[in-house]
């Protein structure tokens, strides 16, 4: 069977979405870790002694590998590209980083799909959503439903709007597990923690996000400034219990911010 796919990364994402997809013969991968060859074998996928082997035929390419060599493996793939094959960059990066990545892809000829993988990879695999963006996003969206991913969703012409929706929504997905960690760890030390957990849940009222977010900077606006007193409070708490108050600093300059913000406009 001819090749007509490539992955450049095998990591987490790149070895489930083989595994899932059982691509086979169709598939060749290559990483820059050796030892993934074994893993690219027990999923069915050839592996390339070099990234011009594995872009050799192939009509798709995705690129999955970490962040900070996102834009290295475009680069350094661009000129093996056969021509008009389709480059879909899943990397999680910045949308600057992912229009320089496109110059580099599209000057070799190649088209540049900006891919934002929106979950984890496990447990949904080919499940997981994903935003497609760029001129040639349609075309990727039928080709990677063509390899089994059933959630894809084209949201604009424009590289670098799916990662912007991805990375905005990281700031609040993220921060959230970090603020999580803040909490844990000093309602550990404080030996509180059952009770912090049950009281969140007594106060939880799930609600659409968009509703949220607007009562959330309606809270901030009006009563920014007491809650940034509030929260300096909390910070000193943790400060008293061995906690660096990292994200509750934040969240002082935020609250501060927004009620300055809304002073001045009156």
């Amino acid at each position: 069977m001819q090749t007509t796919l490539a992955q450049i990364g095998f990591g987490e994402a790149g070895s489930t979405f083989a595994r899932a997809g059982q691509w086979g013969a169709q598939a060749v991968a290559f990483d820059r870790d050796n030892a993934c060859g074994a893993a690219m074998q027990a999923a069915g996928v050839e592996p390339a002694a070099n990234a011009a082997l594995a872009l050799r035929g192939a009509t798709l390419v995705l690129s999955l590998v970490t962040a900070d060599q996102a834009m290295l493996a475009a680069e350094a793939c661009a000129p093996f590209l056969e021509p008009d094959a389709l480059w879909c960059d899943g990397n999680s990066v910045a949308p600057e980083t992912k229009r320089a990545a496109a110059r580099a892809i599209e000057a070799a000829g190649g088209r540049y799909v900006d891919m934002a993988i929106l979950a984890p990879v496990e447990p949904a695999r080919l499940a997981v959503p994903i935003l497609l963006s760029g001129t040639a996003a349609a075309e990727a969206e039928a080709a990677l439903r063509g390899l089994g991913f059933s959630k894809v969703r084209v949201v604009g012409a424009e590289v670098g709007r799916a990662s912007a929706i991805k990375m905005i929504r990281s700031v609040m997905v993220k921060g959230i597990e970090a603020l999580t960690d803040e909490m844990m760890a000093a309602a550990a030390v404080a030996g509180v923690t059952e009770e912090v957990l049950s009281s969140l849940d007594a106060s939880e009222n799930a609600r659409p996000w968009a509703e949220r977010a607007a009562y959330n900077l309606e809270r901030m606006a009006t009563h920014g400034l007491r809650r940034a007193a509030e929260m300096e409070e909390s910070a000193k708490t943790l400060q008293g219990l061995g906690i660096e108050p990292v994200m509750t600093e934040g969240t002082v300059l935020r609250q501060r911010a927004a009620a300055t913000k809304k002073e001045r406009a009156a």
